[in-house]
């Protein structure tokens, strides 16, 4: 048994434990992107297979995400997360020595494994933290999975402008493994369980069903959305979704409990992540575009990688600064008023990105409102899965919530870049390209604001515990 109660064991060393590993596997998510293209030349591929870079990332993290938190659940939460951080250090390093596009892929699938290290930490925050600490630790490690993700953006150009792709993958690791070695040190183990076993054909039928879904979308636009393919594919993956929750449903040990998973403050919850997911991974996208576009278009700033990256510097720092607070706030309003705040903040900073785009200042000023937006969001979409789940589906109930704010960025970044796609002046997205991705993201946010009003309200942090009774309708 564990003893939370050591120096070495605060909760303030396990949360500096967490939080180095959650920023670790956020940066691995996004540090890629801006890097595809040198990647492409210096491993001399195809645009179609370096795509798969990300896209075994997204699929590999989205499969594992709620097994790994199922398997948290079952077998103690910082005894899994140890082997998800050595799994993890183990593609990172694969992907940094990687001299062909096959290993480099097949680090990177390995690499998704690593998803699971939210809901695991979400787990043990809740299982081992002071009463009064829990909101805002989860809160700060919540919001870290969208400052990490800036974070990449920013970092990538200035990487691959001064070292090659290789250090995509070296930095993080110097993270990485720390991390697991302070983990086996410092993290404590949780005494709560869920005894039982794994529902193998339920984990396959969620794979396979989410694993097509994701495929249909990310080569949707290189297939042609309308193609045999993505849509053969599409109606495959949501058919296998679907029996995946019937097999669920009769089953005796469920990976993930469908009644659970029907609560309100699940659902809708879940379905605010999925639409927060749409508009930050959108804005990675679009933003550093529209940047990067020549002076000359008349909208765009001519800024290199490294200079479209401290466009994203206010987000990121707003995020931690967000996150932060938001133990305070849920301990005065409860959770689900910081976020529709923040999703207010949000849906804001794509309506001034469609009003002032053209000025640096409306730039910078859209990432200053995402940043306390998302940060907010972020950190109460966590507290809300915890608050309206027992103690014992922490693990895959945030698992599955991470999953829909991944699903939401893989569905709004093609669907933001494909919308840029069809408005092509001389190659480059015109300025009305731009103008409608910006509010497609927009009114995403605008639908996920009105399904927060439908989130039951919480007790406040100082009042009796919430259960997941409460939450049902």
């Amino acid at each position: 048994m564990s003893t939370p109660s050591a120096p070495s064991r605060t909760p303030s060393v396990t949360l500096a434990v967490l939080a180095v590993s959650g920023v670790a596997f956020a940066l691995l998510q996004s540090l890629v992107a801006p890097a595809l293209p040198d990647i492409q030349t210096e491993l001399d591929t195809s645009a179609a297979s370096v795509a798969w870079v990300l896209t075994g990332y997204l699929l590999s993290a989205s499969v594992a995400t709620p097994i790994v938190g199922r398997l948290g659940d079952m077998f103690g939460k910082a005894r899994v997360l140890l082997v998800v951080l050595v799994i993890l250090c183990v593609g990172t390093a694969l992907a940094a020595v990687a001299s062909s596009i096959a290993v480099l892929i097949a680090a990177r699938v390995i690499q998704g494994v690593g998803g699971g290290i939210f809901p695991l930490a979400f787990g043990i925050i809740r299982d081992e933290f002071p009463r009064e600490k829990v909101a805002g630790a989860i809160g700060l490690m919540s919001a870290l999975l969208g400052i990490g993700g800036g974070l990449g953006i920013v970092l990538a150009g200035v990487i691959v402008d001064n070292l090659s792709y290789h250090w995509l993958f070296w930095l993080p690791l110097l993270a990485v493994v720390p991390a697991a070695i302070a983990t086996r040190l410092y993290v404590p183990e949780s005494p709560v369980r869920t005894p039982g076993r794994i529902n193998w054909a339920a984990a396959l039928l969620m794979s396979l069903g989410l694993a097509a879904v994701l495929l249909a979308v990310s080569e949707g636009e290189g297939w042609g959305w309308l193609s045999a393919r993505a849509v053969g594919l599409f109606v495959v993956g949501l058919l296998l979704l679907a029996a995946w929750v019937r097999t669920e449903l009769r089953s005796e040990v469920p990976l993930v409990d469908m009644q659970m998973m029907r609560l309100k403050g699940v659902w809708t919850t879940n379905l605010v992540g999925l639409l927060l997911g749409v508009g930050m991974y959108s804005s990675f996208i679009l933003v550093p575009q529209l940047v990067q576009q020549p002076e000359s278009t008349g909208y765009g700033f001519g800024a290199s990688v490294t200079q479209a990256g401290l466009f994203m510097v206010p987000s990121a720092l707003f995020m931690l600064i967000a996150g932060s607070f938001a133990g305070r706030l849920e301990a005065r309003f409860g959770s689900k008023p910081p976020l529709m705040v923040g999703t207010a903040f949000t849906a804001a900073s794509f309506l001034v990105l469609i009003v002032a785009h053209d000025r640096e200042l409306g730039v910078y000023l859209s990432s200053v409102l995402q940043g306390i937006g998302i940060g907010l969001a972020f950190a109460s979409l966590a507290n809300l899965i915890v608050q309206n789940v027992r103690q014992d589906q922490t693990g895959v109930a945030t698992g599955m919530n991470t999953v829909m704010r991944s699903l939401g960025g893989a569905i709004g970044g093609q669907i933001a870049a494909a919308i840029l796609a069809a408005e092509l002046i001389g190659g480059r997205p015109s300025e009305g390209g731009f103008t409608a991705a910006f509010v497609f993201c927009f009114v995403a946010l605008l639908v996920g604001l009105a399904t927060c009003v439908l989130i039951p309200g919480r007790p406040r942090a100082d009042r009796a515990p919430s259960t997941a009774a409460a939450a049902a309708d």
